[in-house]
């Protein structure tokens, strides 16, 4: 049976102008945008939904979340101390929160605790109706090297025999570059949407750091040239400039991070074409720095964050001021959790970034990214009717994404909840 319904919006950023547009009319049929309008008419037998005091954007994505956890203060106890059946019922649970939270689509990074395919089942129930949640575009294992920041099993490094157990448990974790192309073809066969490699170090894991280069320069041409065979993209969790150019120049289709930015590498970004997702809000009590809230982070993580603190600081700005194509998203693993991807509208706000340069990464850009831009990321006209409202001031308010007021996806009405304390 047609559905007609008519959303009537206080103001609308459709995704595409970087404006407030007032007074505008949303016309959706079967779950599609037929028309976005100024006129005041409504089409016999419409269902009205009156959005006249809020402010309707195209469903917001995300586009960098670890789905498989329950809870970031438990994340470590929870990758051997939890059933892969609990992991992908974490999934899920991601899935739905962030939908209710204004979030329509994410994209899942590689999994953080589980070692299996079941964000893959999710994605798919989801598609078939199943379930609701947000749509999931989604890497289900990062691949990565021995003692890797992708390698679980740093943590049981005193204690080589446990450790190397629960090193094979991850199937994408090897070496040399005949490994790391039937990985890649191991991933397509298995549903992977796009390919997601472990390049550095991180802040997060215990026996690394950010700088230190974790796959060499065969490797990476081995997965970038096998998953473009294959049709399929590339990215990198990646910080170090050299390893950043090192990859721009193999072709890889974007980045993760790249939180110790220099001017050169920004360049190669700009000249490439090549996307970037900063994951801002991680680093924030380094790049604003506040000694208090640092020390909720884990020791490591507090650690490594004090120490490269002022480079984080001027990467910041190197990637603000720069014009790279730049996506939304959150990498909540130790601060946040994983679905309350508003806090990132916050860091992005609070380090200067143009509030509808953010809006544009967190729709029309992060559409671009997954690959869904075809159908959603955008409202007008034949779009999936992919839509949220927000009672706070998006361009002044930098919690006001926290704070969904209203939420639907391909055109049915989902309960929000709200995350705010900002």
């Amino acid at each position: 049976m047609e559905r007609l319904t008519i959303i009537k919006c206080g103001k609308l950023y459709d995704g595409i102008h970087d404006e407030l547009q007032e007074n505008m009319q949303i016309l959706i049929r079967s779950g599609k945008i037929e028309e976005v309008t100024g006129s005041t008419e409504v089409p016999e037998g419409a269902e009205v939904i009156d959005l006249s005091h809020l402010t309707v954007t195209p469903g917001m994505i995300d586009a960098h979340v670890h789905m498989d956890y329950r809870d970031w203060h438990r994340i470590r106890e929870e990758v051997y101390q939890t059933s892969e059946e609990m992991k992908t019922l974490a999934v899920l649970n991601c899935a739905q929160k962030a939908l209710a939270h204004g979030f329509t689509s994410v994209r899942h990074m590689g999994n953080i605790n589980a070692f299996g395919y079941g964000v893959v089942d999710v994605r798919n129930a989801i598609n078939q109706g199943m379930f609701h949640g947000a749509r999931i575009i989604c890497a289900p294992l990062s691949l990565c090297t021995a003692g890797s920041h992708g390698d679980a099993s740093q943590s049981y490094a005193g204690n080589f025999r446990v450790s190397a157990v629960l090193q094979n448990m991850k199937p994408a974790c090897g070496c040399g570059s005949d490994f790391f192309v039937n990985a890649v073809r191991e991933q397509v066969k298995y549903g992977a949407d796009f390919i997601k490699i472990m390049a550095t170090g991180g802040f997060f894991t215990p026996n690394d750091t950010p700088l230190q280069k974790q796959m060499n320069d065969d490797e990476l041409e081995a997965v970038i040239r096998t998953a473009h065979e294959l049709g399929t993209t590339v990215t990198a969790h990646v910080y170090a400039p050299e390893m950043m150019q090192t990859m721009l120049k193999m072709g890889i289709d974007g980045c993760e991070h790249g939180s110790l930015m220099d001017e050169e590498t920004a360049a190669m970004f700009e000249e490439k074409g090549a996307y970037l997702v900063p994951t801002f809000c991680p680093y924030d009590e380094a790049v604003h720095y506040d000694p208090e809230k640092l020390k909720d982070k884990q020791p490591e993580f507090r650690a490594k964050l004090e120490l490269y603190k002022d480079r984080l600081t001027e990467g910041r700005k190197v990637i603000v001021n720069s014009q790279i194509k730049l996506g939304y998203g959150t990498d909540f693993v130790a601060n946040h959790q994983n679905y309350e991807s508003g806090w990132e509208y916050d860091a992005w706000m609070r380090s200067g970034m143009d509030p509808f340069r953010i809006l544009k990464a967190a729709t029309k850009t992060n559409a671009e990214i997954l690959g869904i831009d075809s159908f959603t990321g955008t409202i007008e006209k034949g779009k999936n009717a992919d839509i949220a409202a927000w009672g706070r001031d998006l361009l002044t308010d930098s919690g006001a994404l926290l704070d969904c007021a209203f939420v639907m996806k391909d055109g049915i009405v989902y309960q929000t909840e709200s995350g705010s304390d900002l």
